[in-house]
């Protein structure tokens, strides 16, 4: 079977990733379920010829792979999907696996976003960080923030990936994409020069490392709005992991800088269904006077107590999710213990 061909049955089937492994079938994931494509294992050359055949697609050079070993890029087949890859040498054999990108935005109401999450598109400037452990749907909660503030303001919207998921086109606002590293060659060079590029919002992919935080918080000071990501669960975590990164000398001044540009997290998380799927479950921590203090002060670790509170109309507790979740029959009570930022507290409750 060829490449797109493939391709296009794991879109058929309403897959997520697509799996190309030698020893093993093309895969793809649906739901919580492994398909396979392939009716016989991939050899290493079968493998290369079909990651070979995406960098075409990619119009993007194989050298790139060998080169570093991993290399993450983006390709579109017409009337199918978008696909964001990341191809890796693994025992010597080249390997890849593909997210499947739909073109059109997603739908947030269908995705489950929580209306609490779409108004964080009113922000006119400060930090909002989306987080979660990877493949939990944060390019997606990016993309329909993007969208929202494109469809209900006049803007100059920048966005800096590695690759570009979503394609936004020009609505109330212009919107610009940078792509890492075809159109620049690191996140915080893009993002300085993003600063000299008149924006009103600045979407960053990723932050990375310590350069492009330092950089990102600036631009947040600055008078944008900066959105972006982190591989954390938590709001709390997401707030240490960012003041970590920096020397411990500089810390302080950065938990200062912290507690006055940052306008909320977000975290997210895939939760297994009853019925074999998976549905995502939000915690929404809106920055008020108190949680400045606790990020001011060194103490994050009452964060959580403010946000499980409940006292915050304008926060959203991932365990009161979980709890309501089970509640409606749509996830199990041991489910919801597994994936809770307090099990004890929550088995308990339900």
């Amino acid at each position: 079977m060829e490449l797109i061909d493939m391709l296009k049955q794991a879109v058929a089937l309403g897959g997520s990733d697509i799996f190309i492994i030698p020893g093993s079938g093309v895969t793809v994931k649906v739901n919580n379920t492994m398909h396979q494509l392939s009716e016989s294992k991939m050899l290493p050359k079968d493998t290369e010829a079909l990651v070979r055949s995406m960098y075409d697609l990619a119009h993007r050079d194989f050298a790139h792979l060998g080169a570093e070993g991993d290399d993450d890029f983006s390709f579109a087949i017409l009337d199918v999907s978008r696909f964001r890859c990341n191809a890796y040498m693994q025992r010597g054999t080249v390997a890849a696996i593909c997210r499947i990108v739909n073109f059109e935005l997603p739908d947030p109401g269908r995705m489950g976003i929580p209306p609490l999450v779409m108004e964080l598109a009113k922000q006119r400037s400060g930090m909002v960080l989306v987080t979660g452990p990877a493949g939990s749907g944060k390019s997606t909660t990016l993309a329909c923030i993007v969208d929202k503030i494109n469809e209900t303001r006049h803007a100059h919207i920048v966005t800096i990936e590695d690759p570009i998921e979503y394609l936004h086109r020009h609505k109330q606002s212009l919107v610009s994409q940078r792509e890492v590293p075809n159109d620049a060659a690191t996140f915080s060079r893009a993002l300085r020069a993003a600063l000299r590029q008149a924006p009103d919002v600045v979407m960053l992919g990723e932050m990375r490392d310590l350069d492009t935080i330092r950089t990102a918080i600036t631009a947040a000071e600055t008078g944008h709005l900066l959105l972006s990501s982190l591989h954390t669960i938590g709001a709390a975590k997401t707030v240490d992991r960012i003041i970590d990164t920096f020397p411990a000398e500089q810390q302080a001044q950065i938990r200062v800088q912290l507690s006055m540009v940052l306008k909320a997290v977000v975290s997210q998380r895939l939760v297994p269904t009853v019925d074999n799927k998976r549905v995502a479950v939000f915690e929404v921590m809106n920055v008020n006077p108190a949680i400045q203090n606790m990020i001011r002060d060194g103490r994050t670790h009452q964060i959580d107590n403010a946000i499980y509170g409940g006292s915050d109309r304008n926060m959203l507790s991932m365990d009161a999710e979980l709890q309501r979740l089970v509640r409606e029959g749509r996830i199990t009570r041991d489910i919801a213990i597994a994936y809770a930022a307090n099990p004890e507290t929550l088995a308990k409750r339900v």
